[in-house]
């Protein structure tokens, strides 16, 4: 059975769309491909479904870490092979639904995720050029170097971290996430201007404070005196309200930087995705789920012997 993928930057409409066609189709599970949905205690921040929605339809790949651990895509990648054994093994289809674009590649193009060397990373993550690094890098790995932009901090950083603590080059792991191998997932993403996106954003933040996001930062920290993991503290949302919880930066200024910031990660999300070319585009500009239709009609079209 093909998997479904419905993916998007933040705030198109995926989870509306795949809800709809699980509504529709009694053997579709949903499976979430977001890095942050998985840990406990982040809810409103994440739009994670809410506790009537996962009662009514199966979801997979929700709080399954502590926001003190640092869940990584060599966690998330197993995690969901596993539930697509054993949804396949019900006699079920799987929708796959979110917008982390890594994740996503490791799950759909079995990526080789080389592992973590933490001191390694300590010690680069101390050198405050970025483009010294990538100096260093085109010594060690050129392959790699040539593949990113200098200016990269993130990317470079972790293929000086793989090539320096593996003994290997970076670019030995694979071809990288520049192609774009032939897959067995049927890919469609949600196409929304990204004024629309905007506005769209500027107004889940507004309701996510109604319902109660600062309280939700004010018990993850209480609950974890121990402090979240570096990855659930660069939560875009959490980030900016942890400043405020923890240093009392203005409420105001705080949820400013978070709409602003939440549109930058989906401009970033929407580069990412138009680069693959095994993607059909819907355009979700008015209501998201009235594409659901043509979605599922087209996806039972591509699962016909």
């Amino acid at each position: 059975m093909t998997p479904l993928v419905v993916l998007g930057p933040t705030a198109s409409g995926k989870s509306a769309v795949a809800s709809a066609i699980a509504r529709s189709r009694p053997d579709v599970e949903l499976v979430s491909v977001d890095s942050m949905q998985v840990y406990r205690g982040m809810d409103i921040g994440t739009a994670k479904p809410t506790a009537q929605e996962r009662a009514a339809l199966p979801h997979h790949l929700l709080d399954v870490a502590e926001p003190s651990e640092d869940f990584s895509v060599v966690r998330f990648q197993a995690a969901v092979s596993a539930a697509l054994v054993a949804i396949a093994e019900r006699g079920h289809r799987a929708v796959l639904v979110g917008g982390t674009g890594l994740y996503l590649r490791a799950v759909i193009d079995e990526l080789r995720i080389p592992g973590q060397w933490p001191q390694v990373r300590a010690a680069l993550e101390a050198e405050p050029d970025t483009a010294q690094l990538h100096r260093r890098l085109t010594q060690v790995d050129p392959v790699a170097a040539a593949r990113m932009e200098p200016t990269n901090r993130r990317r470079v950083v972790r293929a000086l971290e793989v090539s320096l603590g593996s003994g290997r080059p970076f670019s030995s792991f694979g071809p990288g996430l520049e192609t774009y191998p032939p897959t067995r997932f049927h890919l469609v993403g949600l196409r929304v201007p990204r004024e629309v996106l905007a506005r769209r954003i500027a107004a889940r933040f507004e309701t996510m404070a109604a319902a109660g996001l600062v309280e939700e930062v004010r018990r993850l920290v209480r609950d974890h005196p121990g402090g979240l993991s570096r990855t659930a503290r660069q939560a875009v949302g959490y980030r900016e309200l942890l400043a405020h919880v923890e240093e009392g930066v203005p409420l105001e200024v705080c949820m400013d930087q978070a709409v602003r910031r939440t549109v930058q990660l989906a401009r970033r999300q929407e580069v990412w995705f138009r680069r693959d070319p095994r993607i059909a585009w819907y355009d979700a500009t008015g209501n998201p789920v009235a594409v659901a239709a043509a979605v599922l009609g087209d996806w039972e079209q591509r699962c016909r012997p």
